[in-house]
């Protein structure tokens, strides 16, 4: 049997002894259920020679598990006690890394330790998951960031909402810039939703275990993809037509080249047809617009509990 997941009265004691509380800033929201820990871990298909990210482990009852798995295990945590309290636990550890900080440098890109780690991962062939409880204020942009930098599998929990996001189709109330960039990286699968009482404190909102598997379609045309679709986005309620020529796009060639619809609406295109889109439009991006991923990730900054970030 596995090491046992932290009880809430052990996780209560661990932030005494660290002289900290779960903060909301950083999202923290701690896993206390046993079978839920086991999950997350199994989720990740995690093999002895997988580097294994975790962002936010707060206390550190997953990455127990997570280091019983893998022999690379490197987690990042933002608030200073906590580090110092994994470091304690884990230091001895030689399968243990420690990167404290925020997994964002800035808003949508990744720590640089953390690309850095994710570089000489990739030189060398390892492959490389991210199995975590993520802190809700960073889910979205963090989840493309990591696809963009090649990561092969992410398993994670995550607040409902964004969970509905991920795998939503074309037309929907939840279908978004997030939707598009995330489908055309990966394929998404949502194994179950989870209650708040798996957490503590208990968030006022559901979570979901999500597990995406990289099937990247996008290649290094990634961000520029994903300006051109959180331009047409901004026009959601405009036509497809109108959309294009207000991002700084020629409609004409485009409508013309795909044979798409002027007067549909953004939104009732699917991820595919936005990527054929793009590839019509992309000599004809416009200057000034955010130079991310994926514009502004729908769904980033809800409450979802995520151990710690």
């Amino acid at each position: 049997m596995g090491p046992m997941a932290q009880t809430k009265h052990q996780i209560e004691a661990l932030l005494a002894e660290a002289g900290s509380h779960p903060r909301h800033r950083f999202g923290q929201n701690f896993m206390i259920d046993q079978n839920l820990v086991r999950l997350v871990a199994g989720a990740g298909e995690v093999a002895r020679g997988d580097l294994v990210v975790e962002v936010g482990p707060g206390t550190g009852t997953l990455t127990e598990e997570l280091l019983e798995r893998s022999d690379d295990v490197v987690v990042v945590e933002i608030d200073r006690d906590l580090a110092a309290l994994l470091r304690r636990r884990f230091e001895g550890r030689p399968n243990f890394r420690l990167i404290e900080g925020d997994a964002l440098a800035g808003k949508h890109e990744l720590n640089t330790d953390l690309r850095a780690v994710l570089h000489a991962a990739a030189e060398r062939a390892q492959p490389t998951k991210l199995v975590a409880n993520l802190p809700y204020n960073i889910a979205s942009p963090l989840v493309i960031g990591l696809l963009i930098e090649g990561v092969g599998l992410l398993a994670f929990t995550v607040q409902k909402e964004v969970a509905d996001r991920l795998r939503a189709g074309a037309g929907t109330e939840d279908y978004g810039p997030l939707t598009v960039m995330v489908q055309l990286m990966a394929r998404v699968e949502v194994l179950r939703n989870l209650p708040p009482q798996a957490f503590w404190p208990a968030p006022k909102i559901e979570s979901s275990l999500v597990r995406l598997r990289r099937e990247d379609r996008l290649g290094d045309s990634a961000r520029p993809f994903g300006r051109f679709v959180h331009a047409l986005f901004s026009f959601r309620r405009k036509t497809l037509r109108r959309a294009l020529a207000q991002g700084g796009f020629d409609a004409d060639a485009v409508l013309a080249a795909t044979g798409f619809d002027g007067q549909m609406r953004p939104e009732t295109f699917t991820p595919e047809q936005f990527l054929r889109m793009f590839q019509i439009a992309s000599g004809g991006v416009s200057a000034g617009q955010d130079d991310d991923g994926a514009g502004e990730a729908d769904g980033a900054g809800e409450q979802q509990p995520g151990d710690e970030e």
